[in-house]
């Protein structure tokens, strides 16, 4: 392990002019800023918007062979504070370096080694096997720690969060606790190295001995045998190599009498561990849990970037509710299709001045849906500071995301399905702000068009009337034009196949075909189904 001995200015050692981390500002968390204090997660169960807008689908796949219970509070946890957002893109803006990600799943590698070992240590009964097990331990901890800061030293950081992370590893690795631990364990590791011993093997009883200068038979044995060597051959490939600290009840037993006829040595190692039993520095600790939020979306997003897929930075606000996305997508049907190799449309949107509502018409299977899902997602994925679909987008951040889908009818509640849509409905706007975010899927299908237009008017007027800024997807024409508040957006067709989807959802009037369109699909009289019916 080496360390750097040059404890002067870690914020920024490559630019003199850049700002200096103040010294009266504490390290303790990579996903909020030092100003800012430990705020802490708002939320650990899984919000209600998830499964209509797939995000339980994007935080299953990022969580996957990863610590979960970590993981998905923060996935649940949005903020509708620009300081943590901005934090949170500018540490994502630092790790999407080549020069600098590579450090950290290293760091996070050997830390998930030592606790690999700390928890392997409550299965071991023999003292001395147990004690070498942590000290092993320990030292993957500090040499962690000091080829972090090692390779941070050596590299330029923009984001606060990562300066002040390499200023605490610098004040933390010359401290005198972490100097003497790391003395500690190097002494106590070149002292058990030159511990050596004899076994004398006869039946089923093993004697263990101090090494009395016995001759290596293994040069013998190599000597005598050379002879029958047929000519030079290659070695074969070693195998890989086992964990060295596992050890089975007769290596155990062996090492428990090594420990008897070297007690000083071993001794030693036993005060090492019992002084030493919480050697996991608090914030580094945490700081290995946090990384592990920035890493894993990363990994997620990166195959897609591969395929060429934009993502974007957003320009994020708390006022100012205009809004501007282009070439953005759904993020969880992208990793379906990616994995199936298949094309994804991109899509874009805005809202301008006074508009906050887009009315989303047009064919059935256009691609609505999915694009109210992409509007949700954006929101809340800009809400947790995370890198979202789009090559350009400007998001209001909101303080929660409230969707309606379509629920099947549920018998057990004695209710029909219009009276529990409207009582979903009812819940979700006592609890919308203006500061809200809200997705509205085909609401009221289960009643008569008349109700249907009369019940979606009184929805769309209140959150008009609170200035939510939202989508809603229908086959009402009207909505669109219920106030400037409100934006007409519809789906498309190709112009040589009306049967054709183009996925595309252009800003434009509503046509006033797309309630013919559902109607004449649900009769079964649509271009498509009338030309498979009279094929030849």
């Amino acid at each position: 392990m080496s360390i750097s001995t040059d404890v002067r200015t870690v914020c920024e050692p490559d630019s003199a002019a850049t700002r200096q981390c103040p010294s009266d500002a504490t390290f303790r968390s990579i996903l909020f800023p030092v100003a800012s204090g430990d705020m802490g997660l708002e939320v650990t169960d899984q919000p209600p918007c998830f499964v209509d807008l797939n995000l339980d689908q994007i935080v299953a796949a990022i969580v996957s062979k990863r610590d979960e219970n970590v993981l998905r509070p923060i996935f649940h946890s949005t903020f509708r504070n620009e300081h943590i957002v901005r934090h949170r893109l500018a540490v994502f803006a630092d790790l999407e370096r080549p020069e600098v990600l590579p450090h950290f799943p290293e760091f996070c590698e050997t830390m998930q080694s030592v606790k690999a070992n700390l928890a392997y240590l409550e299965k071991i009964g023999c003292k001395c096997h147990r004690n070498l097990v942590f000290l092993h331990a320990v030292s993957l901890y500090t040499q962690s720690v000091g080829t972090l800061l090692e390779r941070l030293q050596a590299v330029s950081l923009h984001s606060d969060g990562l300066k002040y992370l390499r200023a605490y590893l610098a004040d933390y690795a010359h401290s005198s606790a972490f100097t003497s631990l790391v003395a500690e364990t190097a002494d106590l590791q070149g002292n058990l190295s030159k511990i050596t011993y004899s076994t004398l093997f006869r039946g089923d009883k093993v004697t263990v001995r101090k090494y009395a200068s016995e001759p290596d038979y293994t040069v013998t044995i190599l000597d005598r045998f050379a002879r029958f060597r047929e000519g030079k051959i290659e070695a074969p490939a070693l195998p890989r190599p086992k964990d060295s600290l596992s050890l089975n009840h007769i290596e155990e037993g062996i090492l428990e009498f090594v420990g008897r006829l070297h007690p000083r040595e071993f001794t030693a190692l036993a005060d090492f561990v019992r002084r030493h039993s919480d050697f996991i520095d608090e914030t580094i600790a945490r700081f290995d849990r946090e990384i592990d939020f920035y890493l894993a979306y990363l990994a997620l997003i990166d195959p897609l970037k591969q395929t060429g897929l934009p993502f974007c930075h957003p320009d994020v606000s708390t006022s100012c509710k205009e809004t501007e996305v282009c070439s953005s997508f759904d993020l969880a049907l992208a990793i379906k299709l990616t994995r199936e190799q298949s094309a994804i449309v991109t899509n874009d949107f805005h809202l301008n001045s006074a508009e906050r509502l887009i009315v989303v018409s047009g064919p059935n299977q256009g691609g609505k849906t999915t694009f109210a899902r992409m509007f949700g997602q954006l929101h809340f994925l800009a809400g947790l500071g995370c890198p979202v679909p789009g090559a350009h987008a400007k998001l209001f951040l909101a303080d929660h995301v409230f969707t309606h889908f379509e629920r099947e009818e549920d018998i057990t509640n004695l209710r029909g399905k219009l009276e529990d849509e409207l009582l979903r409905l009812h819940r979700s706007c006592e609890s919308m702000t203006p500061d809200s975010v809200v997705v509205l899927n085909e609401i009221f299908n289960s009643t008569s068009l008349d109700d249907q237009i009369f019940l979606s008017t009184k929805i769309l007027q209140h959150l008009i009337s609170i200035d939510a800024i939202g989508v809603c997807v229908t086959f009402i024409d009207a909505l669109s034009t219920l106030s400037d508040k409100t934006v007409s957006m519809v789906s498309t067709v190709a112009a040589d196949d009306p049967s054709r989807r183009t996925f595309e959802i252009v800003r434009r009037p509503a046509d006033g075909l797309a309630y013919a369109l559902s109607l004449a699909d649900k009769r079964g009289v649509t271009y498509r189904q009338l030309r498979e019916r009279i094929r030849p």
